[in-house]
């Protein structure tokens, strides 16, 4: 396989892992392929990029001021959430992202989504946790190759990417980069904006703490999402989509969770991309760190 994707330890049990890896790439990919083929203009960033792969964090007393990046001021990002009483935000000042906006390196475009709204009805969720995986990652699904589950990752960016892991929970994954290239963002922690009553009944809790929504199988239920919302275009409004939002005053970098059967420099590599001072942030919490 010379494409590779995978976004989360629990992404196959063991025996599915197995079933997919026997799985033949002999059949025609290309058949496959063309049911989920695209035709957009791919974006260059001309951003600050990280780097690809990292060293693992190391504990210090010290803190380093974490990274500054433009803010928004229609949006305060505080530490204490308060989602009984819904921010008044007025969507109606952030468009729907455009394709072009997802079609760079899945690493540059993970920190872009903290502070981007996702919309499905009348839930609105406000994206505080991200992982990247990119292409050539062993800790990629795409490392599998094209087949009929994974097809929609090797779509250009800006379509949607649901897996079902462990057979329990649904994983919303935001595919990156140019139309081949394998790559996508995990979503793994949110707040709620909107439809707080709804988050509450699709997820079995009666709760507004950030246990609500920190973890990415908890995002994809909160938004009722299934295994059909795979390769859905979320720059199209209606259903699913990805709204513009603030960025964030400051982010935090760590190492991805959950996959420590990958190659060590992708387990140390400091993909995962979350908002400072944020309390909607899953574990493990202390492996986040200011980046340098």
């Amino acid at each position: 396989m010379h494409l590779h994707m995978q976004l989360c330890r629990m992404s196959f049990p063991r025996s599915t892992r197995t079933t997919l890896e026997r799985e033949s790439t002999s059949e025609s990919s290309s058949s496959l392929f063309d049911s989920f083929r695209y035709h957009a203009t791919v974006m260059t960033p001309k951003k600050q990029r990280f780097k690809r792969v990292s060293k693992p964090i190391l504990h210090s007393s010290r803190t380093k001021p974490a990274l500054k990046t433009r803010r928004s001021k229609l949006v305060k990002f505080t530490t204490e959430p308060n989602p009984s009483s819904e921010p008044h935000i007025s969507l109606g000042n952030f468009e729907t992202l455009p394709r072009e906006f997802f079609q760079i390196d899945a690493l540059d475009l993970a920190p872009r989504l903290l502070g981007k709204f996702l919309r499905r009805d009348d839930v609105v969720l406000q994206i505080t946790e991200v992982e990247a995986y990119r292409p050539n990652d062993s800790a990629c699904h795409g490392r599998f190759g094209i087949t009929p589950r994974t097809a929609p990752v090797f779509g250009p960016g800006g379509h949607a990417y649901v897996y079902l892991c462990y057979g329990l929970h649904m994983m919303l994954n935001i595919v990156a980069d140019k139309e081949g290239a394998g790559a996508a963002v995990l979503v793994r922690s949110c707040a709620p904006i909107s439809g707080l009553d709804v988050i509450q009944q699709r997820r079995g809790q009666k709760t507004d703490k950030p246990i609500l929504l920190t973890g990415p199988g908890k995002v994809g239920q909160a938004l009722g999402l299934s295994t059909e919302w795979s390769n859905h275009p979320l720059y199209t409004p209606g259903g699913l989509e990805l709204l513009d939002g603030p960025e964030p005053e400051n982010i935090l970098v760590g190492p991805r969770v959950g996959i420590q059967y990958a190659q060590p420099e992708h387990v140390d590599a400091l993909w995962r991309f979350a908002i400072a001072g944020s309390a909607w942030i899953s574990a493990p919490k202390n492996t986040l760190r200011p980046p340098l």
